[in-house]
């Protein structure tokens, strides 16, 4: 029997930086279709999807989405994917697709470089549903 994370989007996150929280936060309150979980790039679950991709285990300025068994992304295009499934008024994210990626990726990159910056906020506490989407932080 599969594993209910497997039916989902997983969002991997450096858990450590206070605006990939705030971006957690900003998706959990929007995500009505129950479409995903969420894991931090430290934990042992983010570090096995890393080290079976050969991706860095290292580095977590990266946001990844992974759908298990058929895709994952990074950087801008997982930022435009996770938009696009919340629907809705964040369908708008298909104008971000007109853009070449090595551009958007650029604009990703410099926010990521500055991110710890931008933000003091480092942890959360979800709530109990909350709590369930996280396989691990």
């Amino acid at each position: 029997m599969p594993e209910i994370w497997e039916q989902k989007h997983i969002v991997f996150f450096d858990g450590e930086c206070g605006v990939c929280n705030f971006w957690v936060q900003w998706i959990l309150e929007r995500d009505k279709k129950d479409q995903f979980m969420f894991a931090s790039l430290q934990s042992d679950f983010g570090q096995k999807f890393l080290s079976e991709r050969g991706l860095e285990t290292k580095q977590f300025n990266t946001l990844y989405l992974w759908k298990p068994h058929q895709y994952y992304l990074i950087k801008s295009k997982a930022v435009l994917k996770i938009a696009n499934l919340l629907g809705g008024i964040y369908n708008i994210s298909v104008i971000g697709k007109l853009m070449p990626t090595f551009i958007s990726d650029k604009i990703y990159n410099k926010i990521s470089e500055n991110r710890m910056k931008l933000s003091t906020q480092k942890c959360f506490l979800p709530d109990q549903h909350q709590k369930k989407k996280f396989i691990e932080v």
